[in-house]
């Protein structure tokens, strides 16, 4: 079956490919004592910034250390570049489609995407029909999943435009690498990635009301026993902003308040990483104890900007991922640089029964899932998984999607055993303001147990520096 996979390292024959011929060369010179020694020293670093991910349900206890691979994800100049173009041509159609469907609907009305898909989801708001919001732009972050199969070719999986997270994990890898390894950076031309926090408050402060000369942000948390907690502290503290939870905030006469030491400060643009439903028990859910009584109304008003936008949920659900090429040609008369993975829509009759007797080689997923979460593999699934998946999905056709299992690149990775191939993803990071803008990479997620295609850290997943080469 390695035959098959893309190795990002390697040619099947085993040469090393171009842009990893300096890592691998420094990898021949360098004593495996050495080595391990490094590795020991990344897991010891980690442990004590505190780098940890909270994972649900899980009876080992509630923070779990994100395994970290010291083999980088190496990218060519040329291949990023591709990427790059594709990427922010993704997130423009994304934007324009979420501004659409609250306005004109044209769309809708065009028929291009079935409109109950848009206004029976239970992630499109309805209080968002006819706002303006500063600039037009909805998914001012967007973390889009790009996965590699076949003989190299990149897909998009799936496009995270509600509260993406994990550009935490990007930064500290990034610098754990430079502090383990300077010889590496010393010798080789990687693109930095470490004027993220710059290119996000720039970005934030580009969308904040009109008029404001001085827009004052601050990062919106649900809390310390939220999953990413230590991200929502990280970003804070490296744009200069404050971190706030729901019960730091009030409002008055439509203006948004934070209670400081030096008595109420305004509050312009709020990057929030809480869940629509528990922005505002006024307008949402009235059991929140998480969101701003009154949020919605200085929203609507004008007076404060979220990001994202309230609704952009829509956007990156399942059920609208096969559409997104019909978005890019629609609103941008352009063909789709990044290619979608293949997707059968199960609520259509003909999918359903094509995939519903292949589900053993097919990759199932619920329209509304996320993290990992409501998935079936295939090839992975014992028969009874399959068959009680098979009774969800004739029950109700129209909550999955199915997708062909990818073959993921492989990229060599530290095992118990030594050095071995391991499957990974990526999620570059785009930013939305006056201008699309990305930082070089991303996050790479690797699965770490052998054979797995699931890299995601709540299912077991570590993640890997990216580096993009400079030429």
């Amino acid at each position: 079956m390695s035959d098959a996979l893309y190795d990002e390292m390697q040619y099947p024959g085993g040469e090393v490919r171009d842009h990893y011929q300096g890592f691998a060369d420094w990898l021949q010179r360098t004593p495996a004592d050495k080595i391990v020694q490094k590795r020991e020293e990344a897991v010891r670093a980690f442990h004590r910034v505190g780098i940890t991910f909270a994972v649900y349900g899980d009876d080992g206890g509630t923070e779990r250390l994100i395994p970290f691979d010291i083999v980088p994800r190496i990218i060519p100049a040329v291949e990023w570049q591709m990427l790059e173009q594709g990427l922010k041509q993704r997130v423009r159609a994304l934007n324009l489609f979420l501004k659409d469907i609250y306005h004109e609907q044209s769309i809708l009305k065009a028929r291009i995407i079935p409109p109950e898909r848009v206004l029976a989801n239970s992630q499109y708001r309805r209080e968002m029909e006819g706002m303006e919001v500063p600039g037009g732009i909805y998914a001012h972050m967007a973390g889009v999943d790009i996965v590699r199969a076949g003989r190299g070719e990149y897909y998009v999986l799936e496009d995270n435009l509600r509260v993406p997270s994990g550009v935490s994990y990007m930064l500290e890898n990034r610098k754990m690498m430079m502090r383990l390894f300077p010889e590496l950076f010393a010798t080789q031309a990687i693109k930095p990635v470490e004027h993220y926090p710059d290119l996000l408050l720039e970005n934030l402060r580009g969308v904040a009301p009109a008029g404001e000369e001085q827009p004052e942000v601050a990062v919106l948390t649900p809390g310390a026993y939220n999953s990413a907690y230590f991200e929502h502290a990280f970003l804070a503290q490296q744009m200069g902003v404050e971190l706030v939870e729901g019960q730091d905030l009030f409002v008055q006469n439509d203006a948004v308040y934070m209670r400081t030491t030096r008595g109420p400060q305004r509050v312009h643009v709020l990057y929030r990483r809480v869940d629509d439903d528990f922005l505002d028990p006024l307008a949402f859910r009235p059991d929140s104890m998480l969101g701003v009584p009154g949020l919605f109304g200085a929203y609507r008003a004008g007076k404060v900007t979220l990001a994202n936008a309230i609704g952009t949920g829509v956007a990156d659900d399942k059920s609208i991922y096969p559409f997104v090429p019909e978005l890019i040609r629609f609103y941008l008369t352009e063909e789709p640089i990044l290619n979608n993975v293949p997707t059968w829509q199960l609520r259509r009759p003909d999918d359903l029964a094509y995939c519903v007797d292949r589900l053993a080689e097919l990759v199932i997923k619920e329209v509304h899932g996320a993290g990992g979460y409501g998935m079936l593999v295939g090839p992975a699934a014992t028969s009874g998984e399959i068959e009680a998946f098979r009774a969800r999905i004739l029950a109700q056709p129209d909550k999955y999607i199915a997708q062909p299992t990818l073959a993921l690149s492989t990229c060599p990775t530290f095992t118990a055993s030594g050095l071995a191939p391991r499957h990974i993803d990526l999620r570059p990071y785009v930013l939305s303001g006056k201008t699309v803008n990305l930082v070089p990479g991303g996050l790479t997620r690797v699965a770490l147990r052998e054979g797995s295609l699931v890299v995601n850290s709540s299912q077991g997943g570590g993640t890997k520096d990216t580096w993009v080469m400079a030429h």
